[in-house]
């Protein structure tokens, strides 16, 4: 079943996410939902928050940027309760964009190592560092839980250059190809 995605402007993305455990209602179709409405929409992550779910929870599957980025290849994966352990590695800048703030992409700067915990899906838990584009959409990822979008890390001054287009979002009247909830609808 495919979900609306949450556009900016929705409370439930500014929320601090809460964490979950192995009695959650229905994780696995929850799970299987976040995949089926992040692929219909060409994504590379989703975060529960972004399908009106304030839970620590976020799936990826990065095998569609396997050209440019080879560690992407066979990357799929859920992470529940995530906890960043540290973020080490130099800084690099990439040009980033989310299905919850539709035509707008940034370049943002990141670090280039994450050292996560985190459970799967079968609440097995992880301790692992990513690096490269893995890191950077695990990071990605993880502001959402934390209330927090890409466009936060992009300069005031371009932020309120920004601001038209936002509003935009808001109020829905931007163009989509796949299923959103806007804040003002």
């Amino acid at each position: 079943m495919v979900k609306p995605v949450y556009g900016y402007g929705n409370s439930v993305l500014r929320k601090h996410a809460e964490e979950i455990d192995e009695s959650y209602e229905d994780l696995q179709l929850l799970i299987d939902t976040m995949f089926e409405t992040m692929n219909v929409s060409d994504g590379v992550g989703l975060a529960a928050p972004q399908i009106g779910l304030s839970i620590r929870l976020f799936i990826i599957d990065a095998s569609s940027m396997v050209e440019d980025y080879p560690e992407a290849e066979d990357f799929k994966k859920v992470f529940i309760n995530p906890e960043i352990i540290e973020l080490s590695g130099e800084e690099w800048r990439f040009v980033e964009g989310c299905l919850s703030v539709p035509g707008i992409r940034e370049e943002i700067s990141r670090p280039s190592q994450v050292t996560i915990k985190y459970y799967d899906e079968s609440f097995t838990e992880h301790i692992t560092t990513y690096s490269g584009i893995i890191a950077r959409i695990i990071q990605h990822e993880y502001d959402h839980l934390e209330g927090k979008l890409f466009i936060d890390h992009v300069n005031p001054l371009r932020k309120k250059l920004l601001k038209k287009q936002l509003v935009a979002i808001e109020k829905g009247t931007v163009p989509i190809d796949y299923r959103m909830k806007f804040s003002s609808r």
